[in-house]
């Protein structure tokens, strides 16, 4: 897994991005460009924004830490055409060049806080999480979307 903590790491996520132009298109899925680049967004608008999504509750909190939580952190690859949580769904268009610099803006800002910042930082869904898992869920699901986009 690409360690987003380190600055080789975020320098070739950094160099994927900027492969990529506002014509490119997806290999699988209904996404474009830019609701892609929204869409990855939203993790990190969950850590450094809050408030901008209402965090789950009750047995929604509960079904995520205890069921999807394990599925999000590990290393195993996301399969293509996996289900989307509501949160992150982007139907609208969004500007191409806004939300690339705001991907790359969250990734610079991730590698500066260092991993032991997040070491026991609760997520928006899924508890306190590690230093790895926080790595694991935000690289895992970049690397999903640029593969997807082919990068």
């Amino acid at each position: 897994m690409t360690n987003l903590f380190s600055s080789e790491g975020v320098v070739t996520f950094i160099a994927r991005i900027n492969n990529l132009t506002p014509q490119t298109k997806s290999y699988w899925g209904k996404m474009t460009i830019d609701q892609m680049l929204a869409h990855v967004n939203v993790s990190y608008e969950m850590l450094y924004e809050p408030g901008k999504h209402p965090k789950p509750k009750g047995l929604m909190k509960w079904i995520l830490k205890r069921f999807v939580k394990k599925n999000i952190v590990n290393e195993k690859p996301y399969p293509h055409h996996m289900r989307t949580a509501p949160a992150f769904i982007i139907t609208d268009h969004k500007n191409y060049e806004v939300e690339k610099k705001r991907l790359i803006d969250y990734l610079i800002k991730t590698q500066e806080l260092g991993g032991p910042y997040f070491e026991g930082k609760e997520s928006h869904s899924f508890g306190a999480l590690t230093q790895t898992e926080w790595n694991n869920m935000f690289a895992k699901h970049l690397d999903h979307h640029l593969t997807q986009f082919g990068v």
